[in-house]
């Protein structure tokens, strides 16, 4: 079940995680990608649903295996300043590119439009033992 909706100004991008063997969406994780925001939920019985604002992302990257590129599917690694996942896995998904694309314009503008500025962590802390 992958779906992209297209609304009149917002794309809408739902995903569930696959097996890596034949692409097969037999797992209980749905990524939700919006201008705004990335959803993970995951679990039946017990669930868990985590949001990553779109305007936290620093660096998207797309990883495919052997695997994955058989049967069209790939991972997209997400980078970010969230405190409970620094590191977001959209994993074993299919059309991981566009969504990777999307998720790297989009970030963009959303730290645009919020006027944050993106910096790294240079461990400012090491600077007091520097001496003089």
């Amino acid at each position: 079940m992958d779906t992209r909706i297209d609304t009149e100004m917002q794309k809408v991008y739902v995903e569930r995680k696959r097996w890596v063997f034949f692409g097969l969406p037999f797992t209980f994780t749905k990524y939700t990608v919006t201008e705004d925001v990335i959803t993970v939920n995951e679990g039946v019985l017990s669930t868990r649903e985590n949001d990553c604002y779109l305007y936290k992302v620093q660096d998207v990257e797309l990883q495919t295996s052997l695997g994955e590129r058989i049967f069209g599917l790939g991972t997209v690694a997400c980078y970010t300043g969230d405190n409970t996942h620094p590191q977001l896995f959209l994993s074993h998904i299919k059309n991981a590119k566009e969504i990777k694309d999307y998720i790297l314009k989009t970030s963009e503008e959303a730290r645009r439009k919020r006027r944050t500025l993106n910096t790294l962590n240079i461990n400012a802390s090491d600077i007091d033992d520097v001496e003089e």
